[in-house]
């Protein structure tokens, strides 16, 4: 690996701690090396809301008089507007960094390619695509929002062996549960790094979820948005409702609310309309080794794709379940994977 893709490297191993609490930005890394090629200021984005990684790593540095010789390698284009915080292609302009090395630009419409602009307009040396695919890839999900305009999409449920999601409901039924406990832990974990989750009527009436990350402490709940077509779901859930007609309009209404990820946990129908719509970007599908045979009550969803069947992108032993994750080959980014 070469000099500078080791910097840049670094930038993206920084970054990646910013998961879970920078969202819905985009988890961002920065390094600054002085003209010796050591590294002299570093930062992330930690949370929404606070200070870039840019503003970071140049407070960061202790002897202020070697900016004016250095180098910044950041992941994603510096932001260009006034939105939480200043422009941190200002700040680096005002810092007399001479010097600016980015990974890839940014979507949002009011920072692509403006940030660059500003910097070069300022005489700034950018050089931009240092690690391209991985710093896209570290943001798909930031990334397919503004791109696509609608929020990345993963879509989970549990099944048993034979494929069905629960047993034949009865009035006083109780649902049948396939997730180990640490499957569980792991669930709400994947809760946690999503803006907003959501489940289909029948299961909200059922089953009355929580849909929170009360098995992963520290981790944030993601809204509860449900788009009740039907109007079954009781006034007494809590959970922000819609009702959009379609599962595009859906989306496109999270998009609006700014919110870049959802989780969509189900029941059955809801998760096919999304998968015949292939509006979906993940799946994790987890299998329990057990068949429910007569007593096995809703079927899970068919994966297909126009081109028929799909392969799981990984296949993983958890807790004696099977988890398989799926990517949607038509998804973006997914060539940076």
């Amino acid at each position: 690996m070469k000099i500078e893709e080791r910097y840049m490297a670094r930038a993206l191993q920084l970054a990646r701690c910013g998961i879970g609490g920078a969202s819905p930005n985009p988890m961002v890394g920065t390094v600054i090396v002085g003209d010796n090629g050591k590294i002299i200021g570093e930062g992330y984005h930690r949370r929404c809301g606070e200070g870039h990684a840019e503003v970071n790593a140049i407070a960061s540095v202790k002897d202020r008089s070697q900016l004016s010789r250095s180098t910044i390698y950041v992941t994603l284009e510096p932001c260009a507007h006034y939105g939480k915080t200043p422009p941190c292609a200002r700040l680096i302009i005002d810092s007399g960094i001479p010097r600016v090395v980015i990974g890839c630009q940014d979507p949002f419409a009011k920072v692509s390619g403006r940030g660059i602009a500003m910097l070069r307009d300022a005489g700034i040396e950018v050089v931009t695509g240092l690690l391209e695919q991985e710093c896209v890839a570290l943001n798909r999900r930031f990334m397919t929002a503004h791109t696509l305009c609608r929020p990345f999409v993963t879509l989970k449920w549990a099944q048993s062996a034979d494929g069905y999601m629960d047993i034949k409901r009865t009035p006083d039924g109780i649902p049948a549960k396939f997730s180990t406990v640490l499957g569980s832990t792991l669930v709400h974990r994947l809760r946690s790094l999503h803006d907003a989750i959501t489940a289909g009527s029948g299961t909200i009436e059922y089953d009355r979820p929580r849909l929170d990350t009360r098995y992963w402490p520290g981790g944030r709940s993601p809204q509860k948005i449900i788009n009740d077509r039907s109007g079954r779901i009781p006034e007494s859930y809590d959970a922000e409702i819609l009702h959009e007609q379609d599962t595009a309009s859906f989306l496109h209404r999270l998009y609006e609310r700014n919110i870049s990820s959802v989780l969509v946990e189900g029941g059955a129908a809801l998760l096919q309309s999304f998968i015949d719509n292939d509006l979906w970007d993940d799946m994790r599908i987890e299998t329990a080794p057990v068949r429910l045979g007569s007593a096995g009550g809703t079927k899970a969803p068919v994966i297909t794709h126009g081109y028929g069947m799909i392969t799981p992108h990984t296949v993983e032993q958890i807790g004696g379940n099977s988890v398989s994750h799926y990517i949607n080959l038509h998804s973006f980014g997914v060539k940076n994977l």
